[in-house]
């Protein structure tokens, strides 16, 4: 006589658990696109910087946020920003590479890292020559 009805409530416990999981999953898919749209964050725009300075080829310019390097087959920009903990580089001209100030990582002028604790190579940005006929006047960096 018992057997029946401790059965029945055995289902019927089943059952509400099984409703209340599926309650939560399906709270949980109605919000994900909401948590989705709260986290999502707009890029910034790209930033243009222009240098009215013209450099010789092997020359070299240094910005606060890059290092602009000219050669005869174009210029080409490296970030001077470490990618170990975002010490500001230097560049060592003598020995041909950016130093971080702050843990001695070296990178090469096409940003390679060469030692030290950083385990990125630096970033590079888009540069171009601004030319006024056949000379340089100076170039355009997108950061």
């Amino acid at each position: 006589m018992g057997g029946a009805g401790e059965q029945s409530g055995t289902r019927r416990g089943f059952l509400k658990t099984m409703v209340d999981w599926a309650k939560w999953l399906i709270a949980v898919l109605l919000l994900y696109p909401l948590f989705r749209f709260l986290r999502h964050s707009v890029p910034e725009p790209p930033q243009l910087v222009e240098l009215h300075l013209p450099l010789k080829p092997g020359g070299f310019l240094l910005h606060q946020e890059f290092v602009l390097f000219e050669a005869e087959e174009g210029p080409w920009a490296v970030s001077r920003i470490c990618t170990h903990l975002g010490c500001r580089l230097n560049f060592q001209q003598n020995d041909n590479e950016l130093l971080c100030p702050c843990h001695a990582s070296r990178f090469s002028p096409a940003g390679k890292r060469l030692a030290g604790p950083a385990q990125r190579d630096l970033p590079l940005f888009a540069a171009e020559r601004i030319m006024d006929g056949d000379r340089i006047k100076g170039y355009r960096v997108t950061l």
